[in-house]
């Protein structure tokens, strides 16, 4: 009998519309994403964040231009919207109706945390205003509606900034807290971190962001590709003298783009006192080397938008065949049913009832073996650092479990911090868990 090949791995990735792409967005992920998305093995999700656009961006017009340009720069870097499912968030409507679906499930606690939250209340702080001043509902909400993206396709990984790793450990609290609740229908996803991917410098020699005002758009004509590169700042070493690629952004960048033996040489230029002038000839001749048979791609994609509409509604509806079937399986899970269809006999209400606090050991790559105490909902209260047997990790769940509040002080350099909070409802959980053990062994 034939063996069934393995299900392939779901690799998602999203693309918020905000601004013009920019060479450190070719190189921190779109070049490094579409030579992964013809891996085998692999199943390809890629969308457009415009959703996600919505919080930050209230110029409808700067939406719609920025979706056409990201669009078309991922399809003009090879893209291939046949192998991988490509789609703009906003036609997948399910993705709405998930997202209260999660919403539903999720503890304020949780978004409390969020980094991006805080930071907003942070700076309001520091500014002496409401610590709620210009925080929307959207922003507040935005883990959710990234949980929704990711759990809607049941994707295994997501490449994401270290930045972003929080917002992938909140859509697994999520997951479980739904699973728990109704049943076991989310994958639990994981971020995907390459540390090879090179994190490009600006203009200005700090890290090549829209909010820095020092990026070198993707797709410039070639004379102001070469009018940006001639602006990147420099030190001011003549000719003759030796110069340091140590922080040099203008070496950074070159090395993004040149093989081993380029960088070298460029290396060696630089011991021997390249003046500025030519080393910025060298890496504009570099980069357009790379980049100008993808610019004419560009450029006949956004002369010709209804083809890249067309390939849009092409990724909606493949990836609406995923979306619809398990929506509806969601619905009926939560009891948004047909009323003529018969009743549910109230086991998965009982179920969460009789539901408690547990704790979860595991081993992870590093070899070290670690535990979680995880909420009634499936949600991580206490996450513990590794230890080098499960034997010490038992013993420490132990101490929990029998000294409940006391062993979380003596515990504490085994744990991972939390706040006063979190160190509440964690005490809290292990009372009820002492709770139910004492009612079960009195039985």
């Amino acid at each position: 009998m034939a063996s069934s090949s393995p299900a392939p791995l779901r690799v998602l990735t999203g693309i918020t519309p905000s601004g013009t792409p920019h060479l450190g967005n070719y190189v921190g992920s779109i070049r490094h994403s579409v030579r992964q998305s013809v891996a085998p093995g692999v199943e390809s999700f890629f969308f457009l964040a415009d959703y996600h656009a919505l919080i930050k961006v209230q110029e409808p017009a700067l939406i719609q231009r920025s979706t056409l340009e990201i669009a078309a720069s991922w399809l003009a870097c090879g893209l291939d919207p046949e192998r991988v499912t490509f789609y703009r968030q906003s036609d997948i409507v399910e993705i709405t109706e998930l997202t209260w679906f999660l919403t539903c499930v999720t503890g304020k606690g949780v978004l409390n945390r969020a980094h991006a939250y805080k930071a907003q209340l942070d700076k309001n702080i520091a500014k002496g205003e409401d610590p709620d001043a210009d925080v929307t509902a959207g922003l507040f909400m935005y883990p959710v509606l990234m949980g929704a993206d990711i759990l809607m396709f049941n994707a295994h990984k997501v490449p994401v900034g270290r930045d972003q790793v929080q917002h992938i450990e909140m859509a697994r609290d999520m997951a479980q807290r739904f699973n728990h609740q109704y049943g076991e229908h989310f994958t639990l996803p994981e971020a995907e971190i390459d540390d090879a991917v090179a994190t490009l410098p600006g203009l200005d020699g700090r890290k090549m962001s829209k909010s820095y005002g020092n990026t070198i758009a993707m797709f410039a004509p070639r004379a102001q590709l070469q009018k940006q590169i001639a602006s990147i700042v420099t030190d001011s070493r003549a000719p003759g003298e030796p110069k340091d690629t140590e922080g040099s952004a203008l070496f950074q960048i070159y090395q993004a783009f040149a093989s081993a033996e380029e960088t070298e040489a460029l290396r060696k230029a630089y011991a021997d006192g390249i003046g500025w002038g030519d080393a910025k000839q060298m890496l504009f001749e570099r980069i357009d080397l790379e980049v100008a048979p993808l610019r004419e791609r560009y450029e006949a994609l956004m002369n010709d938008p209804a083809e890249i509409e067309r390939i849009l509604l092409i990724g909606a509806e493949k990836a609406r065949k995923l979306s619809r079937p398990l929506m509806a399986e969601l619905r009926h899970a939560v009891g948004l049913r047909n009323l003529a269809a018969g009743r549910d006999k109230g086991g998965a209400r009982k179920a969460a009832k009789v539901a408690k606090p547990s704790f979860k050991q595991y081993r992870e790559r590093d070899g070290l073996f670690y535990f979680k105490l995880l909420d009634a909902h499936g949600a991580t209260l206490l996450q513990s650092r590794g230890f080098a047997s499960p034997q010490e990790a038992g013993r420490a769940i132990a101490a929990l479990q029998q000294q409940r509040g006391a062993a979380l002080a003596t515990l504490a350099e085994q744990l991972e911090p939390v706040g006063p909070e979190e160190l509440r409802a964690a005490k809290e959980a292990l009372e009820a868990l002492a709770e139910t053990t004492t009612s079960t062994n009195g039985s």
